[in-house]
């Protein structure tokens, strides 16, 4: 997109998250997997109002197996930016490859999540080898939104490398606990100039509200939708907590006291 189109697209959406050069309206990014069907991946990313949607390369068929569902027919391109991930990889060259093919398999695509997995318990990631990997994929000319720990140093130095976008968890991967460690994930955002994405283990709209309220730019969930009793309206609950944690963040809240202060003054009443 050239400077003068970006700049166009951006100013007609009113607060958009830019990413990569391009705006969107939508703050909350959903996954695609751990649905019963796509029928209802299809379902619950509508009613999460996502146009940003990920998927893992190795698992999800986009047409290399025929005769098998296709995510491209329930979440066509035309619709959807589609995020593909390596989730799985555990290696920098496996995260490398994967890429590559998804690179292959969607025409050109750039845009890309990266994951190197480094403890299978966790499922927390191998930063070392996560660094290795976004060097190469930055200089081979894709736009990388990497998934992290809540390091502050850490996320500067992906920066720096030259990432899309930053996104740390809240938590382990699909363990539903929220935002453990504020602090950290307050540094990041105060510190970063590009956009900061909360990534695994939000569990419920509180979280995610909360995530938008300390300032992140957005929220990437699968679990808490997918796994939720009714997904859909879930998914619909979420899209809501992300709109009203960024108005909050924007709107600024009050100081917090210790003591109580009334809601109408008291000077000049009459006596």
């Amino acid at each position: 997109m050239n400077a003068q189109l970006q700049s166009t697209a951006t100013t007609s959406i009113p607060d958009p998250l830019v990413i990569a050069g391009r705006p969107f309206r939508s703050r909350l990014l959903t996954g695609t997997g751990k649905f019963k069907d796509l029928d209802e991946t299809r379902r619950a990313t509508d009613a999460a109002g996502s146009e940003i949607v990920t998927f893992a390369v190795r698992r999800m068929n986009l047409g290399q197996n025929p005769g098998e569902p296709n995510l491209l027919d329930a979440l066509p391109p035309e619709h959807f930016t589609l995020l593909p991930n390596t989730a799985g990889c555990h290696s920098a060259e496996e995260a490398l490859r994967t890429c590559r093919l998804a690179r292959e398999l969607l025409d050109g695509h750039s845009l890309v999540k990266l994951e190197v997995i480094g403890d299978q318990k966790t499922l927390f990631p191998d930063v070392i080898k996560t660094l290795e990997a976004a060097e190469v994929l930055v200089k081979d000319g894709f736009d990388v939104m990497v998934y992290t720990t809540d390091d502050p140093l850490l996320a500067k130095r992906f920066e720096e490398i030259g990432c899309a976008a930053v996104m740390p968890l809240a938590a382990p991967i699909g363990s539903g606990l929220g935002i453990q460690n504020r602090y950290t994930i307050l540094e990041i955002v105060e510190n970063a100039k590009i956009p900061v994405i909360v990534d695994a283990g939000v569990g419920t709209a509180s979280d995610a509200a909360l995530a938008m309220e300390l300032g992140c730019d957005g929220v990437l969930m699968n679990t808490a939708i997918a796994h939720a009793k009714d997904p859909v309206l879930m998914a619909h609950a979420m899209k809501c907590a992300i709109e009203a944690g960024r108005a909050a963040f924007r709107a600024g809240r009050i100081p917090r006291r210790r003591y109580a202060s009334a809601s109408s003054p008291i000077d000049g009443m009459i006596a």
